[in-house]
């Protein structure tokens, strides 16, 4: 590509759940219920802690609500409703952050990220696009769509709280995976 010829960059979406906090609320309190039962699964272990957690869907109906917002919004994006989608959630205390990665293993088509729980200074995230940048600072309610090769990290969290995400990757509905 030639020096100063306009180039394309990857399309982030963003979209915001109204009337989120006592959706947010449900879900910090099922959370917290459920992030230690025995059957909880935690993968990615940086500088002690686990950055995913798996809790079955099965005992988080506070999490529907979240659930059917991002399946919408990502239906629009994909352009078809034949999506299967997972999830996890990141729990990251003052002083942590979360690793540049991308999300390709597998099949899927885009990757989100709704914000739950946080507080100024809680870390942003940062989409890699080749040269270019893309700093997303959460508010609660908010979701950011993206696709899953694109390389991404959060900063590291500054504040004196505790943040709380949950990501989502969608792939096709008749995939094996």
């Amino acid at each position: 590509m030639a020096s100063g010829s306009p180039r394309t960059l990857t399309p982030v979406h963003f979209a915001e759940m109204a009337d989120c906090t006592p959706v947010n609320t449900a879900l910090i309190q099922a959370f917290e219920r459920e992030k230690s039962a025995p059957d909880v699964r935690r993968t990615h272990s940086f500088h002690g802690r686990f950055e995913n957690t798996y809790i079955p869907a099965a005992r988080l109906p506070e999490l529907a609500p979240v659930q059917r917002f991002v399946l919408d919004v990502a239906a629009g994006i994909l352009q078809t409703r034949d999506l299967r989608h997972g999830f996890w959630f990141n729990e990251m205390p003052p002083g942590h952050r979360t690793s540049l990665h991308s999300h390709e293993e597998l099949d899927e088509l885009l990757s989100a990220v709704y914000y739950v729980d946080c507080v100024p200074d809680s870390g942003s995230l940062l989409l890699h696009d080749d040269e270019a940048r893309i700093v997303v600072t959460p508010r609660p309610g908010l979701a950011v769509f993206f696709p899953p090769d694109l390389p991404h990290e959060v900063e590291e969290n500054c504040s004196d709280a505790t943040r709380l995400s949950v990501a989502f990757n969608f792939g096709p509905l008749n995939s094996a995976t």
